[in-house]
């Protein structure tokens, strides 16, 4: 059977939480999500427990299911070419760092879409962009 977002690639620049659930439905509805982790231990979430799933958390099993995982430093300039790369090849980017986090790494809204100018650049985080608790 087809699925709704079959065909679509999904770049996952998130951690904890919304992030992790929000690319995980769209993974659910067949998007090809690659997620990036950090080297040594990867994503926090992977520790998150119990309950754990052969030493795996329970909670990253569940949201990172129908996903493709990638390590990289993304403070490199080798995985920089990596991200580019994959920003150029996909049709979505979805980030839920701190504001400004982005732009620092020069991966910010602008520089995004001059790298590919139809990607959906979806940024989530838990207090907004501009708001007083915005860095929590």
């Amino acid at each position: 059977m087809v699925k709704a977002l079959e065909g679509i690639k999904v770049l996952d620049l998130t951690r904890a939480l919304v992030g992790p659930y929000c690319t995980m439905m769209l993974a659910d509805m067949g998007a090809e999500v690659i997620k990036l982790e950090k080297p040594g231990k990867g994503d926090d979430s992977r520790s998150y427990g119990p309950p754990f799933v052969e030493g795996e958390s329970a909670y990253f099993m569940s949201v990172n299911r129908n996903k493709k995982s990638l390590i990289l430093n993304m403070k490199s300039e080798r995985s920089t070419e990596i991200i580019h790369r994959l920003i150029k090849q996909s049709d979505v980017l979805v980030e839920n760092f701190r504001p400004g986090v982005m732009k620092r790494l020069g991966l910010g809204f602008q520089r995004v879409k001059e790298m590919n100018s139809q990607i959906i650049y979806c940024s989530i985080s838990g207090f907004g962009q501009d708001g007083p608790y915005r860095m929590l």
